[in-house]
């Protein structure tokens, strides 16, 4: 058994177009091929999952024009890689554990604004299929999109 309390407590947003697309986001800063991604972000002590999902996504795409359409059961865990470095690494966890949360976008495109909230998380945005998340993703939160996709993959019925 995991002991999950070594795990940052962490949310994530797959944000469903009215077609059944999704969104991902290109880390800014981050070469690819494997640096597309949905919103995510920490969760503070305390705060409501759903609410820390909903403020995510408004800091990093400006976003928040959704209605609340599945999430997931659990926590989804995944580790940092050895010399991964970074400041969540250095304060002592292992990895992050993460409640992920589908919206159904209900806004206009025009409301996507990747500086909405200063710190720039995503340098581009586009569409496309959810089945294609595990391939976008950097191969060490591969298994947990992949989770994220068996998820939320009945939402496109």
């Amino acid at each position: 058994m995991t002991d999950l309390s070594r795990y940052r407590p962490n949310v994530g947003v797959v944000l469903f177009h009215l077609d059944g697309r999704v969104w991902y986001g290109r880390r800014a800063g981050t070469a690819g091929p494997h640096n597309w991604q949905f919103p995510q972000g920490g969760a503070d002590d305390g705060e409501d999952l759903q609410a820390a999902a909903r403020r995510e996504l408004a800091e990093e795409t400006g976003v928040t024009s959704t209605e609340l359409i599945g999430q997931t059961e659990g926590w989804i865990v995944y580790d940092f890689p050895a010399g991964f470095g970074g400041s969540k690494q250095a304060r002592g966890w292992l990895g992050q554990k993460q409640k992920w949360f589908a919206f159904r976008f209900t806004g206009q495109e025009s409301e996507i604004d990747l500086e909405a909230h200063g710190e720039v998380e995503f340098d581009a945005w586009r569409w496309g299929s959810l089945a294609d998340a595990p391939d976008l993703i950097v191969p060490f939160k591969r298994a947990a999109y992949e989770q994220v996709v068996t998820a939320f993959a009945p939402l496109l019925i």
